[in-house]
């Protein structure tokens, strides 16, 4: 009697309700944080590469830029004040970005441990390559941070409030282009791919306006990579000098 009432109270697997553990713990909910914390991502790479092309209007334009973004806000907030609420949050859309695409490629992996037997062959490069394409942005953000922010790895003498200055010295050097233009072309393809993704994640994409969104994230690509990788050119062939 004592067995059978314990295979009574044993839950049936079909019939017992799973907790649920919330927005984040789903799929979809991993994938708007990715779509969300991309765009706000992009708009800060938008706004990033209209200020660095101020650097070839010389150097009094281009230092007085950085003088704006550390007084920005001015006189309701103290000095540095937007410019740490702007890193903040990008501080944490990098976070949430990098830590959901972990978590969903490990669920990816769990999902299929043996692999695909046929890839897909009409998946693009850029699709292809995204984790990497991530890593490779993460790690030249840290390295970014250090030469032209800090100045811990800056090559010459790093001279706090001027910028101009201190950008001609990092592309003065062979591995500053390459680092700064190896990453500049993988940002091209995370957001050639990744506006695609979040457009479809957040319900704006369509096939009737697949050909248009396909469209404008090659093109916002282009323009971004372009416009970034510019600045090193012009350092290497004397134009800003």
């Amino acid at each position: 009697m004592a067995l059978a009432t314990r295979t009574d109270r044993r839950p049936s697997p079909q019939g017992s309700p799973r907790p649920s553990g919330g927005f984040w713990a789903s799929t979809i909910g991993k994938k708007t944080v990715m779509a969300v914390s991309g765009l706000i991502m992009l708009g800060y790479l938008v706004a990033h590469v209209m200020g660095n092309l101020k650097v070839f209007f010389g150097p009094e334009e281009f230092n007085a830029y950085g003088h704006w973004l550390r007084v920005m806000g001015a006189p309701v907030l103290h000095h540095h004040w937007a410019l740490w609420l702007v890193r903040i949050v990008l501080l944490a859309a990098v976070v949430g970005h990098a830590v959901a695409a972990y978590q969903l490629s490990r669920r990816d992996i769990k999902a299929r441990p043996t692999g695909y037997v046929h890839r897909r062959k009409r998946a693009s490069y850029a699709t292809r390559t995204m984790r990497w394409g991530g890593i490779i942005v993460g790690l030249f953000i840290v390295w970014h941070v250090l030469d032209l922010t800090t100045g811990t790895v800056h090559s010459g003498g790093f001279q706090e409030g001027r910028p101009y200055q201190n950008v001609v010295d990092t592309f003065s050097t062979w591995y500053g282009n390459v680092i700064y233009i190896v990453a500049m072309l993988a940002v091209g393809l995370h957001v050639r791919h990744g506006f695609w993704s979040a457009a479809q994640t957040l319900g704006v994409g369509n096939a009737r306006r697949e050909r248009a969104l396909k469209f404008f994230a090659n093109g916002l690509a282009l323009a971004l990579t372009v416009g970034f990788v510019s600045v090193p050119v012009a350092v290497m062939t004397g134009v800003v000098s």
